[in-house]
Parts: C-alpha cells; sequence; structure tokens
C-alpha cells in the first residue's frame, strides 16, 4: 500500500469538471481509460444517455470494460472520428478523450473534420470538453509516468470551427480541461 496515494474516488475530477448530471445526453470521443467514462456515464443514468464513439477495437474493449465496472449503460461505435455516427443536435456534452494523444496522432485535415463533427453533434448552447494530459508539477510529475507523445493545442482548432470562448478551465492531476461552448 502507498501511504501517499489518494483514497477517495479517482474519477471525482473528472466528473466533476465534465458538469454532466443526472438526464444529460453524453457523448464521449476515443477513450483512453475506461473508468473515467464509466464514472461520467454513470452520472448521467438511466433517464440519459451516454455514447462513445471510438476509432478502433481495443478502446471499444477500454469503453465497454469501465462502463461494466461503473455499471453504467454506453453505446460504443467504432467509426471514423471524422465522421461520427450520430444525429445533429443530439447531444448536451461531448467530451474528446485526448489523454492519450488521440488528436496529435490524427492528421490536421482529420483534427478539423473531428472538431466540426463535434460542433454539429451538439445542440445549441451544448458544451465541448477536450480531456488532455499534462506532466505534473513537482515530486509527483518525477514519480509519475509522463503523458505519451505530443500534445495538440485544442483552443484554435476549437475557435476555428464556430465553438464559443474556448478556454482553458483548470490544469490538475496531471489533466487539463478544454471548454468550448456551441453558440444558441
Amino acid at each position: 500500500m502507498i501511504p501517499l496515494r489518494r483514497r477517495d474516488d479517482p474519477y471525482r475530477l473528472v466528473v466533476g469538471m465534465s458538469g454532466v448530471k443526472l438526464g444529460d445526453r453524453l457523448l464521449q470521443i476515443g477513450c483512453a481509460h475506461g473508468g473515467r467514462l464509466g464514472a461520467v456515464a454513470a452520472k448521467v443514468g438511466l433517464s440519459g444517455r451516454s455514447v462513445a464513439v471510438v476509432p478502433d477495437e481495443p478502446q471499444a474493449a477500454q469503453a465497454r470494460k469501465g462502463a461494466s465496472q461503473a455499471g453504467a449503460l454506453v453505446e460504443v461505435e467504432i467509426a471514423p472520428l471524422s465522421s461520427l455516427p450520430v444525429d445533429a443536435g443530439a447531444f448536451d456534452l461531448a467530451i474528446i478523450d485526448d489523454t492519450g494523444g488521440l488528436l496529435a496522432g490524427q492528421r490536421p485535415e482529420d483534427r478539423v473534420a473531428l472538431a466540426r463533427e463535434t460542433f454539429r453533434v451538439l445542440r445549441p448552447g451544448g458544451r465541448a470538453l477536450v480531456l488532455g494530459a499534462v506532466p505534473r508539477p513537482g515530486l509527483a510529475g518525477l514519480l509519475a509516468r509522463r503523458p505519451s507523445g505530443p500534445r495538440t493545442d485544442p483552443l484554435p482548432l476549437l475557435a476555428a470551427e464556430g465553438f464559443s470562448a474556448p478556454r482553458v478551465l483548470a490544469e490538475r492531476d496531471g489533466l487539463i480541461f478544454v471548454e468550448a461552448m456551441k453558440p444558441r
């Protein structure tokens, strides 16, 4: 047992920063960590809807496992992220999970298409949240694993595709939260 390890809910920060609530319609794009997806999807409850769109079977397996462990219902779709297989205006919140380098791993035109598709699937007034990985400061950063691969700044990408007020909400515990709104 590690004495300095946090004993509380490891996903509390992500759930809190997402702002998801009971009855919301949630779309997660990419799944670098199934536990995070499961925790956020569980908050939506049975009165909401949770969908994960992932580019490949390994991420789909992570999404299914995370949802199962959290006891959440999540529809998992494998599809190209440049053409999301969901209806326009169908979601209140879209989370782009960039903690595994999803954006940096795509060609520039595919990143633009992903931002455009995210805009399309959100209802007016809906939010996009990009969840990224950053190095932790201090001793925790020296001891922890480093985020893998290069990182792409989502702020200009979201602004260029019509989102309003893109901003960094917080940077904490090795994660960065970037939020933008679809205008009403």
